[in-house]
């Protein structure tokens, strides 16, 4: 296996070189880049990686930016100190996201994905890469948390603890199940696509609600779904007859 490294920092590259060649003693290092003109003057060249260790914050920006100037046609593992960048990293081939300080286990199991990745396409009918990358990064692809500020401070706040976004006054607000309440600076829609669709679910263009904090439904006027959830809602979520089924389908899958 041929592999590339694109790393700023000396020590992480040299730690992430010796971790790989101790798990796989069959693999050998082709290149090892510490910035994204390195990176693009490199794999620009006749060389033909089978994975790229990635890290995202290099010295002379986002190493998204390498992919818009060469093409890469391998798995990416991309290892970084931040996790704002999850989702582009799952757009740019990236087959898991480390983050730093990494282990040797995080190394291991990065190398395990990729094995299973080969497997696939050692089948005689091709899978859909698309939904095969979607399925072994799932658990991996929802956000965690969301760091907010309120009096001052900046706190996190655990996706879990979370019974529903709204919009109010055109700015998103998030409501705990502890009843408190804090601004966010995303759309409704860029949150939806962070959460798991599993625990979340759009029931209209303000609300996005926990599937944790759903208490009752009944049925509304003009055949929409009236929701009450364990936490008071400023106004009454209402589901309208077109997504009723969808919401329905929802519910049961799980």
């Amino acid at each position: 296996m041929n592999i590339i490294i694109i790393e700023d920092e000396f020590r992480a590259a040299k730690s992430l070189q010796n971790l790989v060649l101790e798990l796989k003693p069959e693999a050998k290092i082709i290149g090892v880049y510490d910035s994204i003109e390195m990176s693009i003057e490199g794999l620009s060249k006749d060389i033909k990686p089978d994975l790229i260790f990635m890290d995202i914050q290099l010295s002379d920006g986002l190493s998204f930016e390498i992919f818009k100037q060469v093409e890469i046609t391998c798995p990416v593992v991309f290892c970084t100190a931040f996790d704002q960048y999850m989702l582009d990293a799952f757009k740019s081939k990236g087959i898991d996201y480390v983050l730093k300080p990494f282990s040797r286990e995080d190394i291991s199991e990065a190398l395990r994905k990729v094995d299973e990745l080969k497997k696939f396409f050692r089948k005689n009918e091709l899978p859909d890469l698309e939904s095969l990358l979607k399925n072994i990064n799932q658990t991996q692809s929802t956000k965690s948390n969301f760091l907010v500020f309120k009096n001052q401070k900046y706190t996190t706040v655990p996706t879990e603890n979370i019974a529903y976004f709204f919009i109010h006054n055109e700015i998103t607000h998030l409501m705990t199940f502890d009843k408190e309440q804090f601004q966010l600076s995303q759309s409704l829609g860029q949150i939806a696509e962070q959460v798991s669709d599993k625990q979340f679910f759009r029931i209209n263009r303000q609300y996005l609600i926990n599937f944790k904090a759903i208490k009752e439904m009944e049925h509304y006027f003009q055949r929409k779904i009236l929701v009450k959830l364990t936490i008071e809602t400023p106004e009454k979520l209402l589901i309208n007859k077109e997504k009723t089924h969808s919401f329905f389908t929802w519910l049961e899958d799980r």
